[in-house]
C-alpha cells in the first residue's frame, strides 16, 4: 500500500506534466478526453486559459457567492473556478487559489497578471494544512480535488477552522456508491484518475457531519465514466477488475455551511 507522500508525489507528476505536456492525460477529465461535458463558456469571467477540463462540476453555481465575498478555492489549479468568483465578489472580494502543484500555481499566476486583478492571490500549499487565517472566508469551493487528498477528514477540519461562522462551502466531488478493493486503490494512475481515491458517498458525507457542518446537502448527483484512455499504466486485469467491482463512480456537488456559533 503506497504511503500518503508516495501518492502526493504522483499526484503533484501528473498535474504538473499537464501544464507542461499538451498531450499529457491527467485527472478526472484533460483536453484529450471527454468525460464531464462542464460547459463554463456561458459563465461571466471564464478565461479559457485557466481551464484544463479537470473539473466534474461548476462549484460556483448556486454557491451564494456575494459581492465582497472572501472565497477559498481548494486546489485552484490555473484559476478556473477563481476567475469566476472573482466576478462575483467584485472590486471589494477577495478570491484565494490554494494548491499544492508548483507548475499549476504558477500558470494561474500568470493567468492572473494578465488579467490584471489585485485582490486575487495564489498560494501553494496542501489542503491539509493551509496559510489561510481561521474564521476569515466566507465560501470554499473545490472543483474535484478533494478524492485526490489521502485524509480528507484533515481536510474538512481545515475548511471548518477557515470558514467565518455562518461562512459555507460548495463542493463538486468524485464519490463511488461501493468500497473499491484495496489492490485498484494501490494502482497510482486510479488514483490520479480521481478514482480509487474516491470515498463511498455515505462515507464521504458522514466526514463532513462529523466535524460539525450543518445543512449538508448533495446536489447534481449523476453518473460517470472514466475512459480507459486516462488510465495509462492501468493492466488491462485491473481495469477488468474495476468495471466488475460492482461500484459505480459518480459526480455529485455538495454543499453545507459552519455553525454561526
Amino acid at each position: 500500500m503506497k504511503n500518503e507522500e508516495q501518492l502526493k508525489s504522483e499526484v503533484k507528476d501528473k498535474y504538473s506534466a499537464i501544464v507542461t505536456d499538451s498531450k499529457s492525460r491527467c485527472g478526472c477529465g484533460g483536453k484529450t478526453e471527454v468525460v464531464f461535458e462542464i460547459d463554463y463558456s456561458r459563465i461571466d469571467g471564464y478565461d479559457p486559459e485557466a481551464d484544463y477540463g479537470l473539473g466534474c462540476g461548476i462549484p460556483t453555481d448556486g454557491a451564494g457567492i456575494k459581492p465582497g465575498d472572501t472565497v477559498l478555492d481548494l486546489g485552484s489549479g490555473a484559476g478556473n473556478d477563481v476567475f469566476v468568483a472573482r466576478r462575483v465578489v467584485g472590486e471589494t472580494g477577495k478570491v484565494i487559489g490554494v494548491d499544492m502543484t508548483e507548475a499549476m500555481v504558477e500558470k494561474a499566476k500568470a493567468n492572473n497578471a494578465r488579467a490584471g486583478y489585485s485582490n486575487v492571490e495564489f498560494r501553494l500549499c496542501e489542503i491539509e494544512n493551509m496559510p489561510v487565517d481561521s474564521d476569515s472566508v466566507d465560501v470554499v469551493l473545490s472543483n474535484c480535488v478533494l478524492n485526490l487528498v489521502p485524509d480528507k477528514a484533515r481536510a474538512f477540519s481545515e475548511i471548518m477552522r477557515v470558514l467565518k461562522p455562518g461562512g459555507h462551502f460548495s463542493i463538486s466531488d468524485i464519490v463511488t456508491t461501493a468500497a473499491l478493493p484495496q489492490r485498484l486503490r494501490d494502482v497510482a494512475a486510479l488514483y490520479a484518475g480521481c478514482v480509487s481515491g474516491a470515498l463511498v458517498k455515505e462515507e464521504y458525507v458522514s466526514i463532513i457531519e462529523k466535524w460539525g457542518f450543518m445543512d449538508v446537502v448533495v446536489k447534481n448527483e449523476r453518473p460517470i465514466t472514466v475512459p480507459d484512455g486516462n488510465l495509462d499504466g492501468v493492466s488491462g486485469d485491473d481495469l477488468d477488475a474495476l468495471r466488475s467491482s460492482g461500484s459505480a463512480i459518480i459526480s455529485i456537488t455538495i454543499t453545507g455551511r459552519k455553525p454561526s456559533a
